[in-house]
């Protein structure tokens, strides 16, 4: 073995501690990635930076001003209420409307966000109809992952993957070029859960009451009647029946004690805390109430020096995140947390699957899949994105109401961008790029919601990633792996070889994104395919599906993190629906990639 490719072995090594442990965020993880590459002179400094400019980059950052565009618009919401009005109140109709829809959405979109935008169409489902919550999120979650196996630019792997391709000589792979594949996973996915999913999905839906189900439109939050306050000496009464519909009163607290009932002839009076009810929506206007405040807030800015906040008010906002089951959060309480100084932003609200809080917030223990609503500038908001405690923030749908009425002109712009990069009219990249940019020339979405959109931390990580690849191929590491795993597999029919890669990447999946697991298979595959005389396309995409289509175990994708709360799953139920699925699928794939990708 040559001192580049051991040097390169270290680097690679190192990475991968980096990604298992989560030391250190991911795109800081991309960044020494580059730094170590070009200061061992495994490559060179313009080559260890080729990732930030290359196509896999470029067209993330693209998809992801796209993807807001549709949500902003509320396009994506409006989908998901029709979606939901089109299930009916049979839970097979459901599934059977639910996953083709969700995966025709995914293809085009972050399957990340279709999975959150059709949470709350579920659990309407669940409350209006009975239907089980349990046996539509796990598929719905299932279905998001599948549809991104359409086209290429649906998940990031891809990207990887094609970029991967072309720079091995390959030519010709348009944005449909794994459609034939993706659209039978899809298919065979759905008709799984429909033939299945009676004897494997979990039914534990309808245990709680209705006011305990996971309702996305009531969190409780804390407002202080100011010194001004038009409401001060009104009587509990008056002010609930001013107030009727927007938000309910749970809690009435003065000088920090509980008031006695009954409230309704008892005056309020200023500096008195209400523990209060209330939707997504009339909680970011709350903010503006005359007389009132978000009690959280109010300390804030008591603690923060006025300069501190000087240009800044515009750029405050509130998100709502979930707290992660393993998150070192758990069991404290949000007072002793100290939101603030940990940070920069507060907590204003909270939502809870089950039980009726009946105490300051600053007293309440957080528990794995709480959502707690967030106050703070858009900068600490960002920054929060990237803590492992929290899955997922989202923001509320007060900020998109403004744009609705050019839902249609947001779709017309995605679907030009399409067309342009699938007819060749224009390269894959330049097409969504213009896309990119008409969504904000448009008034779609703003600069600055579009430059919020793009997830840095992951483009800075697959920028910076990318060269290991690079790195991969020229110090020959590629070449020497494939050649041992070729003699391993020598003999095998392509069928069985074409399996053995997607499981493998399956299950590295489980512990590495499915752009890193592509990163790393993907040089491996294709030096395989030239030693065995195989496809290089069926190879390279097989380990890119695997990587993308493994539901082995819940921890495999953020989305099925994000409905393992509120569907009220188990990890086993993951393990026993997801396990079948997956070789099934790799069955599958392994079956039709010589057809698709016929070697030359």
């Amino acid at each position: 073995m040559e001192l580049q490719q051991i040097l390169f072995l270290v680097i690679l090594v190192g990475a991968l501690v980096l990604l298992v442990t989560e030391w250190v965020r991911i795109d800081l993880t991309g960044v020494l990635i580059v730094v170590a590459l070009a200061a061992s002179g495994v490559l060179k400094p313009a080559e260890a930076l080729s990732g930030f400019s290359s196509d896999p980059a470029i067209l993330l950052a693209a998809m992801f001003v796209l993807s807001a565009g549709l949500a902003q618009t509320g396009l994506t919401a409006r989908l998901g209420s029709w979606i939901g009005r089109m299930a009916g109140a049979s839970v097979w109709r459901a599934v059977l409307v639910i996953m083709p829809c969700v995966a025709l959405m995914a293809a085009f979109s972050h399957h990340l966000m279709v999975t959150a935008m059709m949470l709350p169409v579920i659990l309407e489902l669940n409350r209006s109809h009975n239907l089980p919550a349990s046996r539509l999120m796990m598929p719905m979650a299932f279905a998001a992952s599948l549809g991104t196996t359409v086209t290429v630019i649906a998940a990031p792997a891809f990207l990887v993957a094609r970029d991967l391709l072309e720079r091995g000589g390959a030519h010709d792979i348009g944005i449909f070029s794994i459609a034939p594949a993706g659209i039978v996973l899809s298919l065979i996915g759905t008709a799984y859960v429909l033939l299945f999913g009676r004897w494997l999905l979990p039914s534990r839906a309808g245990k709680a009451g209705i006011e305990d189900r996971f309702r996305l439109e009531r969190y409780y939050t804390e407002l202080v009647v100011l010194a001004d306050s038009p409401h001060a000496g009104k009587t509990m009464q008056a002010f609930s029946e001013e107030h009727a519909g927007r938000f309910q009163v749970v809690d009435w607290l003065r000088h920090g004690d509980s008031r006695r009932r009954p409230w309704r002839r008892k005056q309020l009076g200023v500096g008195d805390l209400l523990l209060v009810r209330a939707s997504p929506d009339e909680l970011a206007e709350l903010r503006n109430q005359q007389g009132l405040a978000l009690s959280a807030v109010v300390q804030y800015g008591e603690e923060i020096k006025d300069d501190a906040r000087e240009g800044r008010e515009d750029d405050e906002r509130l998100l709502q995140a979930v707290v992660a089951p393993d998150s070192e959060l758990v069991g404290r309480t949000i007072g002793t947390v100290d939101f603030l100084r940990r940070y920069g932003v507060v907590v204003v609200g909270l939502w809870r699957k089950h039980g009726f809080i009946r105490k300051e917030l600053s007293k309440i223990q957080l528990k794995g899949g709480d959502l707690v609503v967030l106050w703070g500038n858009r900068d600490a908001l960002d920054q929060l994105a990237h803590e492992p405690s929290f899955l997922l923030l989202v923001p509320f749908s007060r900020s998109v109401r403004a744009r609705r009425g050019r839902g249609w002109l947001a779709a017309m712009i995605m679907g030009l961008s399409v067309v342009g990069a699938a007819s060749g009219l224009l390269p894959v990249t330049i097409s969504f790029m213009a896309g990119a940019a008409a969504m904000v020339a448009s008034g779609c979405l703003t600069l600055k919601q579009a430059y919020a959109s793009m997830e840095i931390r992951i483009f800075v990580f697959i920028a910076g990633a990318i060269p290991l690849g690079l790195a991969m191929e020229q110090t020959g590491t590629a070449t020497l792996f494939a050649g041992w795993l070729s003699g391993v597999v020598s003999g095998w029919s392509p069928t069985w070889v074409l399996l053995a890669m997607f499981l493998t990447a399956a299950v590295f999946t489980q512990i590495l994104s499915d752009t890193a697991t592509t990163i790393l298979l993907g040089p491996i595959a294709l030096g395989m395919a030239a030693l065995l005389h195989l496809s290089a396309p069926a190879m390279v995409f097989s380990v890119a599906m695997g990587a993308v289509a493994a539901f082995l175990t819940p921890i495999g994708h953020h989305g099925n993190l994000l409905v393992y709360e509120p569907g009220n799953y188990r990890f086993v139920d993951f393990v026993r629906v997801g396990t079948p699925l997956t070789l099934i699928l790799g069955l599958a794939l392994a079956w039709l990639a010589p057809l698709i990708w016929p070697a030359e």
